[in-house]
């Protein structure tokens, strides 16, 4: 599928069409200052549909607090159903992190995937307290490719709007829309590190890498890849395998 003029319409009107039939009156979505929750709050906005477009700092790098803050102004200027928050989780995590937890030990990375998850806490208050549901900002990639997501955190979501489109549509569609040059040049990150780490840093490839990975996947054949695309594929399959529980329907055990 390519992102052509009816694509982000289309999407508006799936997302509308779910909301009547569910009898939501709202739409609630993270703003992280990247594409995706750019694309994703943008497509909520079309709706016409209430949409809280919410900034949820933690400790969070200026350059990122900065993007979602102007893309949060940029959609209340366009569409007069859009209301913008801010609302500062900081000291929430702090005390989680130093207080609640002290005595355990405790990795970099959970506490990390632990900022998500008070994240995705915050919306579903939100929600819940506004007769309305949690839109996912997740793209095919990270949500069916490599599981680059949290558990429960930013893979807690009531609807997944752009969750079959690569990250090249999404990039497409956030063109087609005018979203802020300074999001669709900012390397992207889940913005979970206090170093700034970037997702190619994480993951160690780029989206357009893992794109043709997807696409090429589970093809065990490497006969003319180059060095680079091969090992490509085995970051691809490792971290299709290391996070196939979330990608998974949760294992149930079957009383029969």
């Amino acid at each position: 599928m390519s992102a052509d003029g009816s694509l982000g319409s289309g999407i508006a009107e799936w997302i509308r069409e779910y909301a009547d039939s569910s009898g939501i009156s709202t739409l609630v979505v993270g703003v992280s200052g990247g594409v995706d929750s750019a694309v994703t709050s943008t497509l909520c906005a079309m709706t016409g549909i209430r949409t809280l477009a919410l900034n949820l700092p933690i400790n969070q790098d200026s350059d990122q607090f900065d993007l979602a803050r102007a893309h949060i102004s940029w959609l209340e200027s366009g569409w007069d159903n859009v209301e913008g928050g801010l609302i500062d989780i900081s000291s929430t995590f702090e005390k989680f992190a130093n207080d609640t937890m002290s005595g355990f030990s405790v990795t970099d990375l959970a506490l990390a995937n632990a900022k998500a998850r008070l994240r995705m806490t915050t919306l579903y208050t939100v929600s819940a307290s506004n007769n309305g549901i949690v839109v996912g900002t997740g793209n095919k990639v990270e949500d069916f490719g490599v599981g680059f997501y949290t558990k429960y955190g930013d893979g807690g979501v009531d609807i997944s709007p752009i969750a079959d489109l690569m990250k090249s549509e999404v990039y497409e569609l956030a063109r087609e829309f005018g979203i802020l040059d300074e999001i669709l040049n900012s390397p992207p990150t889940d913005g979970l590190w206090e170093d700034g780490r970037t997702d190619e840093n994480q993951i160690g490839a780029t989206y357009e890498e893992l794109e043709w990975a997807m696409e090429n996947y589970p093809d065990k054949g490497n006969e003319g890849w180059t060095q680079r695309q091969s090992e490509v594929m085995e970051i691809f399959t490792k971290l299709n395998a290391q996070n196939s529980h979330k990608m998974k329907p949760i294992p149930i055990y079957k009383n029969s």
